[in-house]
């Protein structure tokens, strides 16, 4: 089984506001960098939705997957099995909950992607030393900066 390393990371300017999400992806020493963001999300959702991301690049046969993420929010849905619970509950957080749970539908796509490969999911400090967990800091911020900057408004003549 091909075993491939995937560093990511959300941001959010504002929250909810504009947000970056990326991911760099690492085989055999080879790496590739996936980046994208929305105008109007949250920090949460960034930080999900850069794991959906790099999974969806891995299109060949199942995977073994280390995730590092600085998110304690997708690390422990998976290592303290809240994913497993809202799954058995419907997608919500309680048997008797009539709520859905948050980012319902970006979990849902994780689950399913989590189920074609053997996943692992490793929580790293923030804004530390980490190499690739600043890379990839930065290339969710540099993101924002796309949904963030106004465009200019061109002057009416009456």
């Amino acid at each position: 089984m091909k075993r491939v390393d995937i560093y990511t990371d959300g941001a959010c300017s504002g929250n909810p506001g504009p947000g970056g999400w990326a991911a760099i992806l690492i085989y055999k020493g080879v790496e590739k960098c996936v980046s994208g963001g929305e105008q109007n999300t949250t920090n949460n959702r960034m930080e999900i939705k850069a794991v959906i991301e790099a999974l969806k690049m891995l299109k060949t046969k199942p995977c073994e997957v280390n995730v590092y993420s600085d998110s304690a929010y997708v690390v422990n849905a998976f290592d303290q099995h809240w994913i497993f619970g809202w799954l058995k509950n419907g997608w919500k957080k309680s048997p008797n909950s009539d709520t859905d749970i948050k980012n319902r539908e970006l979990w849902e796509e994780l689950y399913a992607l989590y189920r074609m490969h053997s996943v692992t999911f490793v929580k790293v400090k923030g804004h530390s030393d980490n190499e690739y967990n600043n890379r990839c800091d930065e290339a969710a911020r540099k993101e924002i900066k796309k949904f963030s900057e106004k465009e200019p408004t061109e002057a009416v003549t009456i």
